[in-house]
């Protein structure tokens, strides 16, 4: 088959591949979307609608303080419609942007879908094509394609990721559970599930002897450490889950006035409010181990499950050896104008995926214009993922958006200590300035 119908090719339609295409639309060059699904299914999404979220409904921080936060910014900045779509159909998240699971996707489908540049192809795609092209097929590529790019890597790269379960509101017991943020942030809109030090200690003990599900070659050293499966940070030691996705400080139980040992939270996964989904908790245990093991948290007892935590490999390519700074593949290994963007890639983290998927986009509408590929500041955040995958010596790990990617600032200022937040809200401000400046410049040589 011809894909050369279009001056763009895109193939996969998720958060990396709908971006793409939309920045090749708004560039003014046509665009073929290509998206499997529903003719071929995928182990992990339910739906056939662009940018499925098969994990957590968050993207993080939304503060600039974070560096979620300022590569959101950046984004925005830059024209997402990713980000667009989610800031439409934001749900209640406290400090986070969390946005609806229908209604995220289903907007982002009918946006990009609605793009008179961009034409919308259900089909799996199985050859590379020979024009400008974005590989964004995420990180359930298909067999038939994944051979094709393991022949241009000559190597192959994945890692085991999970998903949490998935609760009805309405079976989680309120006289138990209460409403709050972290610190006060924000809308009291995480669900808080206490333990007290007994409660903390059985549940850590059931947790870490119940069933796993089965899974062909498992390589229990794969899994990201940003994405580990609850048990799996259990069996590090009985207390790691209480300093991590389990941590009680800034949490006070208004029963009591005081911090709880644990707490288990839930945050809001659909705009409606009907479902919550268990925060921090990827697992890979049996179904009936996950309802009895889960179920024995305090005001879970009787906890409806809308969906099962479930695991499934990655896959993503040797972006240091295999890709540049501008996502385009390396001349040594092809000639083609051929770009890779989102998870593929080595970033992890919808918003770090997008982030690829607009610089890919972006680019590889520059090389069907005849022009050549631009590559961000590396002062910028989307710019310095952009280096640090393709430029990373040794194997490359999946990495997400953080502060000892850009340049930092001085911790001390005319003798007094530079708050935390404070130097963090600098590197962001100082990020944004690179990034201004180098999209005023872009402009100005557009206009010549």
């Amino acid at each position: 088959m011809s894909y050369a119908t279009a001056d763009v090719t895109v193939i996969g339609a998720g958060l990396a591949g709908s971006e793409a295409a939309w920045q090749a639309a708004e560039a003014g060059l046509s665009v073929r979307l290509f998206e499997m699904r529903p003719v071929r299914k995928t182990p992990a999404h339910r739906t056939h609608d662009f940018a499925e979220l098969v994990c957590s409904n968050s993207l993080g921080g939304r503060a600039l303080e974070t560096a979620s936060g300022l590569l959101k910014e950046e984004l925005r900045r830059m024209g997402s419609v990713i980000l667009r779509c989610a800031e439409r159909t934001a749900v209640p998240a406290g400090g986070a942007l969390g946005v609806g699971r229908e209604e995220f996707p289903r907007l982002v489908t009918e946006t990009v879908s609605a793009h008179p540049r961009v034409e919308v192809v259900r089909e799996e795609v199985t050859e590379l094509p020979d024009g400008p092209t974005v590989v964004a097929t995420g990180p359930l590529t298909s067999e038939a394609l994944h051979r094709r790019v393991e022949e241009l890597s000559g190597e192959n790269l994945y890692f085991y990721d999970a998903a949490s379960p998935i609760i009805h509101r309405d079976s989680i017991d309120g006289s138990v559970a209460y409403l709050a943020s972290r610190w006060g942030k924000g809308e009291a809109s995480y669900i808080n599930c206490p333990m007290d030090r007994e409660e903390y200690y059985a549940f850590v003990e059931e947790l870490r002897s119940a069933e796993l599900s089965p899974i062909k070659d498992f390589e229990e050293d794969l899994y990201f450490e940003g994405c580990l499966p609850v048990e799996t940070i259990a069996r590090r030691g009985v207390d790691t889950l209480r300093f991590g996705p389990m941590r009680p400080v800034g949490l006070p139980d208004p029963r009591t006035g005081r911090e709880p040992f644990a707490v288990v939270q839930l945050r809001q996964d659909d705009a409606e409010g009907r479902l919550f989904n268990i925060v921090g908790f990827q697992t890979r245990l049996k179904w009936g181990e996950q309802r009895r093991v889960f179920r024995t948290i305090p005001g879970l007892q009787n906890a409806d499950f809308a969906r099962m935590g479930v695991m499934h490999r990655n896959t993503y390519v040797p972006a240091n050896r295999m890709l540049d700074a501008t996502m385009k593949v390396r001349d040594s290994v092809t000639t083609a104008p051929l770009f890779f963007a989102g998870q593929l890639t080595g970033v992890e983290g919808y918003v770090e995926s997008t982030a690829m998927g607009l610089l890919a986009g972006t680019n590889a509408a520059r090389t069907a214009r005849g022009e050549s590929p631009v590559t961000l500041p590396k002062e910028t955040m989307t710019g310095a993922l952009a280096d640090y995958i393709t430029t990373k010596e040794g194997t490359l790990q999946p990495i997400n958006s953080n502060w000892g990617l850009v340049p930092s600032v001085p911790k001390k200022e005319n003798g007094r200590r530079v708050p935390k937040a404070e130097r963090r809200l600098r590197q962001a401000e100082a990020a944004l300035r690179v990034l201004d400046a180098f999209l005023d410049g872009e402009k100005v040589r557009a206009a010549v």
